[in-house]
C-alpha cells in the first residue's frame, strides 16, 4: 500500500455528471482541479454501468427552447454526433474525453472518499482508497465539491442536511405530507433485451420473484421489446435507507427483475421466443438520500410560481416527479406530476452549505425540499448546477473568498461569458467589446412568410402557433383547406413569462368565416402591439371542417403545437402537459405575418445568448451571408466567440430514448471566417471548417480594427446563417 497526498485548488468529490461539469468549469477558470469517483467510468447513473437517460429542462419536449446549455449543451452535442445510435459504452467514452481533454483536472477513478478532516469548521482534507492500485490518497484543497449524490463529504464534514419528506407546514407545500417522515424515492435497475435470432430457453434462477402474486401485471406496463428507462418504475427501497439498506434493495430489484423476464419469456403471453437478457444493471440507480441545508431552501412554490431570483444561476424544468413509496408494489400510479408553465430558475444560496463555510453541492444533494427536489434531481439540470457550483469554486480560489462571500454579480457575468444555462438575463460584461459596436448584415430574415405546403394537418385538435412579435402583429394569414362554410375561432394570448410558451393571458379572440375550398389564405386581424418584443401563442381551435397546411421544415423563432389530452391522475389543467409538438417540432404551419425585426443584427449583439420572450438572434435571409460590427474608434482584438445557434429547442438525449434524424443540429454555422477591416480591405484572423458547435472561440494575434465581420458561407442544413451572439475581447 502506498500513501500519497495531492493539493489542489478544487476538490471535486463525485463523478456523476454534476460532479464533470463541476471540475471542467473550474479547470477552464485555470484551476487545477482533482476530481474523484468511485466508480471505474464517469457520468454516475447515466453511465453504462447504469444506463437512466440523462432529462432535464426539456421534460421529454414538454418545455419548449429548454434544453441545457454550457458545459452540458457540448456533451449532448457531442454525444449527437459520436453516438447516434446510443450506445452507452460510447457514452462513456464521450464524457471521458471530455475530461481528459482538460489538462488542469486530474481524474482518479476507482477512488472511494471515505474519510474528511475539518480545522475549524472547515475541510481541510479529504482521504480516498484506490482499491486497485492500493493507494491511500488526500486530498487537500481550499474548497471542496460534494457530488456525492448521497453528501457523504459533507455528511462526514458535519454539514446540516434533510432526509426524508419535510411536514406541509414547514414550508406550506401543497404536496408534502401532512407530517414529516424519513420517506425518500427508491433506487431501480434496468435491464436491456435483444433478438438473438433463434430460440432462446429461459431457466429463471431460484430468486426470481414470481410477480404474478405482486400488483406488478395488473399495474405496471410490461412490454417485451421495452427496454432501460422504460422500465424507470422497477423502483423499491422508499421505506428503506437507500445507503445502508442500499444491497437488501438491490436484491430485491434483481428478483423482480429476473421475476418479469420469467413472466415475457414463459407466461406465453408475449411473443418473445427468440428474445434474450443482454444487460441486467447491477448497480442500483439511487434517486435520493441526503439534501444539505444552504442559505436558501428550494420549495414547490418556488418551482411552481418561477420565482425570478436575483442570484439565479442555473435552471429546471422537469416536472416535480415523486414516485409512492412502496415503488414498483404500489397500487397507485408510479409517479405523481406537476409541471410548472415553463422552466423555472435555481438559485446560488442552494447550493453551498450553510454552515461548513468552504463546502459547495451539486446535483441532487442541493438545498431543496423533498418536493422541489422532485424536480432538480434530474441528471441535465444536475450538470447544470454542476458548473454553477464548479465556477463559483474557481472564483472563490482565485479571489480568495469562501462561497458565501462570492460577489454573485461576477459569478453569474462568467457564468454567460462560459454559455452557462441561466435564462431572462444579459451578459453585460464590461470587456466585452461588441457591446459597444454597431452590427449590420449583408441580409435579414425580415419576414414571416411560409407558404410551401407538405400536406395537409386535420384540425381535430387545437392548434397552437407560438412566434415573436418585434414590434407589432397586425394579422396573421394560414393556409387552410376547409370541407364545408364553417368557422374558424383563434384566440391570441400572452405566455406571461418569456421563458414560458403557453397560453395564459388572453390578449383577443377572433372568429373568421371560411369558405369551403383547398389552399386558401385566412386573414385573421389582430392588431396587437407590445411595449416591447415579446412571443405571443395564437391559439387556433379545433374545427373538424378544417385542415391547416404544414411545411416540410422549421421556421427560425416559431413553434408550432397541438393540444393533447390531460391524463386521467392529473389533478388540475396544466398548460405545459396539455401542449405538444406531435411532430411538428421541424415543421411549422404555413403562415404569413408581415416584416418582423426579431432577427436584426443587433440581436446578436443583446447580450441574450438564450431565447427569452424572443429568439435573440441574428438570421441572415439567404447563405453566404455576413454579419458586420463596426466601432467608431480603431480597437485591439485579440479574441472573438461566436456562438452559433444549436436549437435548443430540440430534445436530445443520450441511449436509448429516441433519435433525431441527423447527426449535427441543421441551425448551427459549418463554414465561415472572421475577418478584421484593414485600411481599404478585410483580412481573415480566423476560421472554422465542418463546425459542430455552438460555441467557438477564436483565440487571434491582436489585431487594431475598427470592424470585425462574420463571413457564413455555409450551415449544417438549414437555408439562413443563424448567430447567436459574437463577443470581442483585447
Amino acid at each position: 500500500m502506498r500513501s500519497e497526498t495531492l493539493s489542489r485548488d478544487v476538490t471535486v468529490v463525485g463523478g456523476g455528471l454534476a460532479g464533470v461539469n463541476a471540475a471542467v468549469a473550474a479547470a477552464r477558470l485555470g484551476r487545477t482541479v482533482a476530481l474523484i469517483t468511485n466508480r471505474p467510468v464517469l457520468g454516475g447513473n447515466s453511465s453504462s454501468e447504469v444506463r437512466v437517460w440523462v432529462v432535464g429542462a426539456t421534460g421529454h419536449g414538454k418545455n419548449h427552447n429548454a434544453r441545457e446549455g454550457g458545459i452540458m449543451g457540448e456533451l449532448f452535442l457531442e454525444n449527437q454526433y459520436r453516438n447516434p445510435q446510443g450506445n452507452p459504452y460510447f457514452w462513456d467514452t464521450t464524457v471521458l474525453d471530455l475530461v481528459r481533454q482538460e489538462p488542469n483536472i486530474a481524474l482518479h477513478l476507482n477512488t472511494d472518499v471515505r474519510e474528511v478532516s475539518c480545522a475549524e469548521g472547515r475541510i481541510s482534507s479529504v482521504t480516498g482508497w484506490m482499491m486497485g492500485s492500493e493507494r491511500l490518497i488526500t486530498f487537500e484543497s481550499p474548497i471542496f465539491l460534494d457530488c456525492t449524490g448521497d453528501g457523504l463529504v459533507g455528511h462526514l464534514a458535519g454539514a446540516r442536511h434533510r432526509i426524508g419528506r419535510e411536514g406541509r407546514a414547514e414550508y406550506g407545500e401543497p404536496w408534502a405530507p401532512e407530517l414529516p417522515d424519513d420517506i425518500t424515492l427508491g433506487s431501480t435497475l434496468l435491464f436491456y433485451t435483444k433478438d438473438a435470432g433463434e430460440p432462446v430457453r429461459y431457466v429463471p434462477p431460484s430468486f426470481a420473484k414470481d410477480i404474478t402474486g405482486t400488483s406488478i401485471p395488473e399495474r405496471r406496463i410490461i412490454r417485451a421489446g421495452d427496454n432501460g428507462c422504460a422500465y424507470w418504475w422497477i423502483e423499491f427501497g422508499g421505506e428503506l435507507d437507500t445507503v445502508h439498506d442500499n444491497d437488501r434493495i438491490r436484491d430485491e430489484l434483481w428478483s423482480v427483475i429476473y421475476g418479469i423476464w420469467d413472466y415475457i419469456k414463459n407466461s406465453g403471453r408475449f411473443d418473445a421466443e427468440t428474445m434474450t437478457l443482454e444487460w441486467v444493471g447491477a448497480l442500483p440507480g439511487k434517486r435520493e438520500y441526503r439534501r444539505f441545508l444552504g442559505d436558501y431552501v428550494l420549495t414547490q412554490h418556488d418551482v411552481l410560481g418561477q420565482t425570478p431570483f436575483e442570484d439565479r444561476i442555473a435552471f429546471g424544468g422537469w416536472s416535480i416527479d415523486l414516485h409512492p413509496p412502496q415503488g414498483m408494489y404500489a397500487r397507485e400510479d408510479g409517479a405523481k406530476q406537476r409541471y410548472a408553465d415553463g422552466i423555472y430558475h435555481i438559485p446560488y444560496r442552494s447550493i453551498y452549505s450553510q454552515n461548513v463555510p468552504n463546502l459547495l453541492m451539486a446535483g441532487r444533494n442541493i438545498s431543496a425540499s423533498h418536493v422541489a427536489f422532485g424536480s432538480t434531481r434530474v441528471m441535465a439540470t444536475c450538470a447544470t448546477i454542476g458548473q454553477a457550483a464548479g465556477t463559483a469554486a474557481g472564483l472563490c480560489v482565485a479571489g480568495g473568498v469562501a462561497p458565501r462571500e462570492l460577489d454573485v454579480h461576477d459569478l453569474r457575468t462568467t457564468l454567460l461569458r462560459e454559455d452557462a444555462s441561466i435564462v431572462g438575463l444579459p451578459y453585460e460584461d464590461p470587456s466585452d467589446l461588441a457591446r459597444t459596436a454597431t452590427a449590420s448584415a449583408s441580409s435579414t430574415l425580415s419576414r414571416f412568410e411560409v407558404e410551401t405546403s407538405a400536406e395537409p394537418w386535420p384540425l381535430e385538435a387545437d392548434a397552437g402557433l407560438i412566434l415573436p412579435v418585434d414590434p407589432a402583429l397586425d394579422a396573421v394569414e394560414l393556409l387552410l383547406d376547409a370541407a364545408a362554410g364553417t368557422e374558424l375561432v383563434v384566440d391570441l394570448y400572452d405566455p406571461g413569462l418569456g421563458q414560458n410558451y403557453v397560453p395564459r393571458e388572453l390578449i383577443t379572440s377572433r372568429a373568421v368565416r371560411v369558405e369551403p375550398g383547398k389552399n386558401q389564405w385566412l386573414r385573421v386581424d389582430l392588431s396587437f402591439q407590445p411595449d416591447q418584443a415579446q412571443n405571443v401563442f395564437l391559439l387556433i381551435r379545433a374545427n373538424p371542417d378544417v385542415s391547416l397546411q404544414v411545411a416540410d421544415r422549421p421556421t427560425p423563432g416559431v413553434l408550432c403545437l397541438t393540444r393533447v389530452p390531460l391524463r386521467p391522475q392529473d389533478e388540475a389543467p396544466q398548460p405545459l402537459r396539455e401542449w405538444s409538438d406531435a411532430g411538428l417540432l421541424r415543421r411549422t404551419f404555413c403562415f404569413r405575418s408581415g416584416p418582423t425585426g426579431a432577427f436584426a443584427p443587433s440581436r446578436a449583439l443583446d447580450g441574450f445568448q438564450r431565447p427569452h420572450a424572443g429568439p435573440h438572434m441574428w438570421v441572415s435571409g439567404e447563405l453566404p451571408a455576413t454579419l458586420e460590427l463596426s466601432w467608431p474608434a480603431p480597437v485591439t482584438v485579440g479574441r472573438v466567440d461566436v456562438l452559433a445557434d444549436d436549437d435548443v429547442n430540440e430534445d436530445l438525449i443520450n441511449l436509448h430514448h429516441h433519435r433525431t434524424p441527423f447527426e449535427v443540429m441543421p441551425t448551427l454555422v459549418r463554414d465561415y471566417r472572421v475577418e478584421a477591416r484593414q485600411g481599404d480591405g478585410w483580412r481573415t484572423v480566423s476560421e472554422a471548417r465542418g463546425n459542430r458547435r455552438r460555441r467557438n472561440v477564436h483565440d487571434v494575434e491582436p489585431v487594431t480594427t475598427d470592424a470585425l465581420r462574420i463571413v457564413v458561407d455555409s450551415s449544417n442544413g438549414t437555408p439562413y446563417a443563424h448567430v447567436v451572439a459574437v463577443r470581442v475581447y483585447e
